[in-house]
């Protein structure tokens, strides 16, 4: 699957054309993910720069902040053989609705990673303290 088209590259506004809309009313024109991480990025302006495409969007995984990302640097996240993919079914929605939307759906995987990260290292603390 190509990452990045033509058609995609031309539906996204430049970047800080949107700087006077407020980050909730801005609209979403791509989603990208890593499909074994907690990593979205989900891109509301872009603009070419020399050999690159430089994104502004929101990024949601470890932390959740807004940032600037560029193709070349999904292009380049790989682990076991998976890359980063584009959404293909992803159509533009509203910010708000959209990460409130997304939030609803994986805040359950959160939590359940959350849980099993906190069973896992509690497991290996008793373990250890039962050694000694």
């Amino acid at each position: 699957m190509q990452l990045f088209t033509a058609e995609l590259r031309a539906s996204i506004p430049r970047l800080r054309s949107q700087e006077n809309v407020p980050l909730d009313e801005r609209i979403v024109h791509a989603k990208f993910f890593f499909p074994t991480g907690d990593r979205t990025w989900f891109v509301t302006e872009g603009e070419d720069e020399d050999v690159n495409f430089r994104m502004l969007g929101f990024v949601t995984g470890f932390e959740d902040e807004w940032g600037y990302s560029s193709l070349n640097e999904l292009g380049s996240v790989s682990a076991h053989g998976l890359n980063v993919e584009r959404d293909i079914f992803f159509e533009p929605h509203k910010f708000a609705d959209l990460i409130n939307s997304f939030r609803k759906r994986t805040g359950y995987m959160k939590l359940m990673h959350g849980f099993l990260s906190m069973r896992f290292y509690n497991k290996i603390a008793f373990d250890r303290r039962r050694k000694s």
